[in-house]
């Protein structure tokens, strides 16, 4: 990838570290969209992979960054990503952390706190229906997919339970 290119990514990916209410996962939507939709640098199928690859393995939900821009630009492109995510994010977080502990009743605070709260559902639910639709390939996947929301909203088991029936259908081939 050009030098050029690789500035743009880190600069769009820079823009979106400062609407990312709710976390990493929240802007999804939009990293699809720039990722796949827009540059085709990798395939909506490929982008679920990366992201549940991501999720899967321990550490912060932000590591499919770092895998994203691995696959775009290799470690160029994995440094570029992860440091333009967390920088203005982390800086942006001590602020409003240090803010909440001086005033933690306030008007301002209270707030924030309520009108973010819409929107970091929206968001999130924003980012489960990108990656249904590129992780399902077939009626199967949405039927798993639907099965997943239903157990989940609708029991108190613990939805690992549902990690483990996802994995068991992918391994005998069922999804």
């Amino acid at each position: 990838m050009p030098l050029t290119e690789l500035a743009a990514l880190f600069a769009y990916f820079l823009m979106l570290s400062f609407i990312a209410v709710g976390g990493a996962p929240s802007i999804l939507p939009e990293i699809h969209r720039y990722v796949v939709e827009v540059n085709g640098w990798i395939t909506s199928s490929d982008f679920a992979r990366l992201y549940t690859l991501a999720q899967v393995a321990p550490g912060p939900n932000v590591m499919y960054l770092p895998l994203l821009g691995w696959d775009i630009a290799g470690w160029p492109g994995a440094l570029a990503l992860t440091f333009a995510f967390i920088a203005p994010s982390l800086t942006l977080t001590m602020w409003v952390a240090r803010l909440y502990a001086r005033h933690p009743t306030g008007t301002a605070v209270l707030a924030v706190r309520r009108g973010l709260t819409p929107i970091t559902i929206g968001l999130t639910c924003a980012s489960g229906w990108v990656l249904m639709h590129g992780a399902a390939e077939d009626w199967r996947g949405y039927a798993l997919t639907a099965f997943t929301v239903v157990f989940v909203t609708r029991t108190s088991f613990n939805p690992l339970w549902i990690l483990v029936a996802g994995a068991g259908a992918g391994l005998f081939g069922l999804v």
